[in-house]
């Protein structure tokens, strides 16, 4: 376990729900000493801001039906709206089974897209 100052303002509670919706998929590490995330092939898909909001990366149509269902927004993470992600409201955040299948389509959805080449250099 982390124990970072930065990994410690996270609120504990809102931590357990993410590290509980990673293991949801064997597949998928938790990545990020201070600021946790998902990622697969060079692009992130989730992230847990240090206030413990949860942003999810969605394919488009995706992203507005889940807008619209959880009557929710746009991540926004620095003051910058990521346009690919929305906002998990705190209730279905913390219904791990509620929110798998969002996880799993944003895990795929990331998968179709270009692979980023690593920036670490080979030995």
């Amino acid at each position: 376990m982390a124990t970072t100052k930065t990994i410690n303002a996270i609120p504990a509670e809102k931590l357990e729900w993410y590290e509980k919706l990673v293991a949801t998929n064997p597949k998928i590490e938790r990545k990020g000493a201070t600021v946790p995330y998902t990622s697969c092939n060079g692009h992130m898909f989730s992230y847990l801001e240090k206030d413990g909001s949860l942003g999810l990366r969605l394919p488009e149509e995706t992203k507005e039906a889940f807008l619209k269902k959880y009557k929710t927004t746009l991540f926004v993470s620095y003051g910058i709206i990521k346009k690919e992600y929305v906002l998990v409201p705190d209730k279905l955040f913390r219904n791990t089974k509620e929110l798998k299948p969002y996880f799993d389509i944003s895990f795929a959805y990331v998968q179709t897209l270009k692979p980023v080449p690593s920036k670490k250099k080979a030995k």
